[in-house]
């Protein structure tokens, strides 16, 4: 099963995960407290992270695919770069970046 994601840069977490967790009804499965955040639903996996030089601003696009063989990237037409991963490439992105996530998909 494939899931779009989406990340997206935000200059505020805190205000941004109260909001978007009320938009989709369901608190982020990841959270690194002022830099990052994860929601990963039935049908979307989005992410937000810091950066105050363009908030609001696309950072790219992708899908969360389970037949991914390993992480990849390219990009489109329009200069966006699209990412396709499984649920534990992701994971391990993560954790990479931010050591004390321990963080681990529900598969």
């Amino acid at each position: 099963m494939k899931k779009l994601h989406l990340a997206i840069s935000t200059d505020k977490i805190d205000e941004t995960v109260k909001d978007y967790s009320k938009r989709f009804g369901a608190s982020p499965c990841s959270v690194i407290n002022g830099e990052y955040a994860l929601w990963r639903t039935e049908s979307l996996n989005i992410s937000i992270r810091y950066d105050a030089n363009a908030p609001g601003a696309l950072r790219h696009l992708g899908w969360e695919d389970a037949s991914a063989p390993e992480f990849s990237e390219e990009t489109d037409v329009n200069g966006i770069v699209w990412e396709r991963f499984s649920a534990q490439h992701q994971a391990d992105e993560i954790n990479a970046l931010w050591p004390s996530a321990t963080y681990q998909p529900e598969l």
